[in-house]
């Protein structure tokens, strides 16, 4: 077990986490003591005050006790006061972002997470940031809601279609920590898991320089495989010919499908491309329309190495 780490919750690697981890603590102990003193209570009085010898057991004639009825009114009050000052103090922590936090630009769609940094760089399915750093993370989703959730950093926020929403967060330590979607968003929702790799200010600037050259060097078959699972084409389409939420890309080019509408098309270069850039032109029957444009998420290089990587997997 991590340090930090509980039954209920992950090691605790953010600014904010110990505050959080705190005040659920507090309520926890809270609510399991009220809870056995009333569990044990009922039982005790159902026991002391149980029919005996087919005879009712009455308590005294005494009506009410006003120095309990105080303490069992005044305790409540008290706990409730506290959680709640405590509770706003650390939502504004969380929600107030510092001047100087570092701004990452993060999309939600079926079923991946798209971020985009400075001088151009992006990546999907992996939030790359600096450790002791403030990060804001302005949140969108392209079709449904999603929800931008790190357990170990204890921040939670909705992605939304037609609008902004924002979280923040400052990492403690390096390392890499699970990226969930948090809100039901379809079929591939169990999927939509990526990470959030906490490096070094200086490995950070490397990666963003290479990132921001990403491809160069490589051939158009061999970017096409990397983008295959770093665009996550892979939560949705295999290469080994096993059905899933969309068509198997295995011996896909030249391949004959047969659309929604009833017609037939061959999977040539012009198809593939339509379909990475606008999926809903053409629905391969059996499917639903559900795969989410890569139009202005993908470079033109990149649409052309998928293309090229496709037309290697053969039958």
């Amino acid at each position: 077990m991590d340090k930090g780490e509980s039954f209920f919750l992950p090691a605790p690697s953010s600014t904010v986490a110990g505050e959080v981890d705190a005040l659920f603590n507090f309520i926890l102990i809270a609510s399991t003591v009220l809870f056995f003193i009333v569990v044990f209570g009922s039982i005790f009085f159902a026991i002391r005050y149980r029919r005996r010898n087919g005879k009712r057991q009455y308590t005294s004639e005494k009506a009410h006790n006003t120095k309990l009825e105080i303490i069992w009114t005044i305790i409540p009050t008290i706990l409730v006061v506290i959680v709640f000052f405590w509770g706003f103090s650390t939502y504004l922590k969380m929600h107030v972002v510092p001047k100087d936090a570092l701004q990452i630009k993060a999309t939600g769609q079926k079923w991946f997470w798209q971020f985009e940094y400075k001088d151009g760089a992006s990546s999907t399915n992996e939030l790359v940031v600096p450790v002791g750093k403030p990060v804001e993370i302005t949140l969108s989703s392209t079709d449904v809601i999603h929800s931008f959730y790190v357990p170990n950093f204890r921040i939670k926020m909705d992605a939304l279609p037609n609008r902004y929403t924002k979280t923040w967060f400052e990492a403690t330590q390096e390392g890499t920590f699970d990226l969930f979607c948090a809100e039901y968003c379809g079929t591939g929702h169990s999927k939509m898991i990526g990470t959030v790799k906490v490096v070094s200010e200086r490995e950070y600037d490397e990666w963003l320089e290479n990132n921001a050259i990403s491809g160069e060097g490589l051939s158009l078959v061999e970017l096409g495989e990397k983008l295959y699972t770093s665009k996550a084409c892979n939560t949705c389409h295999s290469i080994d010919g096993t059905p899933n939420t969309g068509p198997t890309f295995q011996g896909i080019f030249g391949r004959q499908e047969k659309l929604q509408d009833g017609t037939d098309i061959t999977a040539d270069e012009n198809y593939i491309r339509e379909s990475i850039l606008n999926p809903q032109a053409k629905i391969v029957s059996g499917y639903q329309p559900v795969m989410p444009t890569y139009q202005n998420i993908l470079k033109d290089r990149e649409v052309d190495a998928l293309v090229e990587y496709l037309k290697t997997l053969s039958n």
